[in-house]
């Protein structure tokens, strides 16, 4: 009964939910900050550990941070200097990543670990927001270089048991990442097809679910809407460790003139 689900999360514009956002009307990431802080209470059990993929990290196999006590990257530019002074001091679970990396070698999956690098801003910036706390320990597993679909789905299956352990699994992206598409005209149309193919495609038994995010290059505007999918295979890792429980659009949004989403599994 208290088998968590797996996520699929907006992270927003670099640190936008600290700071006065400027390109744009102030309120643009308000809507995503109060789904984000949503996800707590909608949750089956409390959380006994947080597995975050994100985004902004790849590596040649799945890696994991191994760190008792990660520190953060403020892996973004051109941002108020405050906002590089965030803290989020959450623990790191060595007995988690060890975890992970005995189901990846289950799976036949060959992983590493790296005991000196932090959280990056795909986990930091909306764990902060969610999690503010900081009070659960937390994991942060790489993309694999080349950003195979097919790969992720596999990395997300071999973790499925995860969910049943305590661990919430959380893939941190962006539905919508064309850096030249925000506020253009033909953004909004684009990123309105490709997300409801998206909220269909999530919604479908495994099987087919999984071949179809396999080809996902042929949804409506797929490369005009991921030019370059590091944003988009997260969701691949979420949609694996969901098995066989049905997806489904949790939230949804306009920000910047394109439409975002977030996805649950389970």
């Amino acid at each position: 009964m208290n088998k968590l689900p797996s996520l699929y999360i907006p992270h927003g514009g670099g640190p936008c939910f600290f700071m006065e956002w400027t390109m744009g009307p102030r309120d643009t990431w308000d809507r995503t900050a109060a789904w984000l802080r949503s996800i707590e209470a909608s949750l089956p059990a409390p959380p006994k550990a947080l597995l975050v993929v994100s985004a902004h990290w790849e590596e040649p196999v799945a890696t994991v941070t191994s760190s008792p006590s990660p520190g953060l990257l403020y892996d973004y530019y051109g941002f108020p200097p405050e906002t590089y002074k965030l803290t989020w001091p959450a623990k790191g679970a060595p007995e988690l990543a060890t975890r992970v990396r005995s189901l990846l070698e289950k799976g036949g999956i060959a992983s590493g670990a790296k005991a000196d690098r932090g959280f990056d801003h795909g986990v930091f910036v909306p764990l902060k927001v969610a999690f503010p706390g900081a009070a659960i320990p937390t994991v942060q597993l790489s993309l694999q270089e080349g950003l195979a679909p097919a790969q992720h789905l596999a990395i997300g299956r071999a973790l499925a048991p995860l969910r049943e352990e305590g661990v919430l699994i959380v893939g941190s992206g962006m539905s919508y990442h064309n850096m030249r598409g925000f506020m253009t005209t033909r953004a909004r149309e684009h990123s309105a097809a490709f997300d409801g193919w998206l909220g269909d495609v999530v919604t479908k038994d495994a099987a087919k679910r999984d071949a179809e995010l396999t080809q996902w290059t042929r949804a409506p505007f797929a490369r005009d809407v991921h030019p370059r999918e590091e944003h988009l295979v997260p969701l691949m890792v979420a949609a694996g460790a969901g098995g066989g429980d049905p997806g489904k659009v949790v939230f949804r949004d306009e920000v910047m003139g394109v439409v975002v989403s977030a996805v649950q599994f389970g």
